[in-house]
């Protein structure tokens, strides 16, 4: 393959193989080309219908990747079937000192802990304002500011829902990234109970007399059956349209023996590793709904076989971020079309 090959490895051995710097000057490209991009038509492969919204396909861009929506274009040009900006917070925010973001090569993972760097809700929704529809479903995920106390969250959520509403098609509750102190703690059942309360109250109030759009929760790795059970309970009650089953993990089983001296960085561990977790979680949170909760599956998918039993373990849509840094563009096509 050309991209593992030549062109990955011309990227890591850019700027000294500094991660977060090769990230930028790739997204820098990328939106360098996006008014190109646009007209770029992409045919549907395998589209589906998800919590009331049509995806061309079913493989999307995980958070993260494009936390400002700068090269959005260029994703669906790419080929995926939706993109997911963000995590985006209240106020804008530079996230943690650097370095923040490691490669594990021989592990095909990455730890982070980026910290929701954004540019914050209004500058987002200013630049989703010049650029205008685009051709593939748009995810918004919110998380809370670090400036925000735990106790006050609700507020910086619902602010940025507010602020970004009428651009998303679907909008992810991030509650579940190990890099924002406290954040994780919004898992636990009261704390859930409330912030859905009043997100969902927000929504209504922002639909109007239309449909609420789609409210999706994000959750971690890291909760036991029990934990995620009780917050099954509480999406349930609240009308929440699905789940993103996961988020980065602190574990650092399953790494390389090569990796092991990056494994006491600290921050969220994706790729490869997470896989077989990922998937437990999917199964039973498809096991516990019945089926009926829509899930989008995320962590370690970096072939068609990863898709398949992603799928296979009740996903409704998935989610590439460091299995595409890995193996590339081609990657979005390959798995599209292996569910034709």
């Amino acid at each position: 393959m050309v991209y593992k090959s030549v062109v990955r490895k011309t990227l890591f051995r850019m700027h000294g193989g500094d991660a977060e710097r090769i990230h930028e000057t790739t997204l820098g490209a990328l939106t360098a080309l996006s008014p190109l991009a646009k007209f770029v038509q992409r045919k549907p492969v395998a589209p589906r219908t998800v919590f009331g919204v049509r995806f061309p396909n079913p493989v999307g861009l995980a958070a993260g990747l494009d936390k400002n929506g700068r090269a959005l274009p260029s994703w669906a040009a790419l080929g995926f079937g939706f993109v997911e900006v963000g995590t985006v917070t209240r106020h804008p925010q530079p996230g943690n000192p650097k370095p923040r973001l490691f490669r594990l090569r021989d592990s095909e993972a990455i730890i982070n802990r980026m910290g929701f760097n954004n540019e914050g809700a209004l500058a987002l929704a200013n630049r989703l304002d010049r650029l205008g529809p685009l051709p593939v479903p748009l995810g918004i995920s919110l998380g809370k500011s670090k400036v925000t106390p735990v106790e006050e969250a609700v507020e910086d959520y619902r602010a940025s829902l507010r602020a970004l509403y009428r651009h998303g098609d679907y909008f992810a509750v991030n509650i579940s990234s190990p890099n924002t102190p406290g954040l994780r703690s919004l898992q636990d059942r009261a704390a859930l109970t409330e912030l859905l309360s009043e997100l969902t109250a927000t929504a209504d109030e922002l639909a109007g007399s239309a449909r609420r759009k789609p409210l999706l929760v994000k959750i971690a790795p890291d909760l036991t059956d029990e934990a995620i059970g009780e917050l099954l309970e509480v999406c349930a009650a609240h009308g929440v349209a699905g789940l993103i089953a996961t988020n980065t993990t602190l574990s650092r089983d399953g790494l390389a023996p090569a990796d092991r001296p990056l494994a006491d960085q600290a921050g969220g561990l994706s790729g490869r590793p997470l896989a077989a977790r990922a998937r437990e979680v999917v199964r039973f949170v498809s096991r516990e709904t019945d089926g009926k909760l829509p899930i989008i599956g995320v962590g370690g998918i970096a072939g068609v076989d990863d898709a398949k039993r992603m799928l296979d373990a009740g996903a409704s849509l998935l989610q590439l971020y460091t299995g595409f840094i890995y193996e590339g563009p081609g990657l979005v096509h390959r798995i599209a079309r292996s569910l034709v």
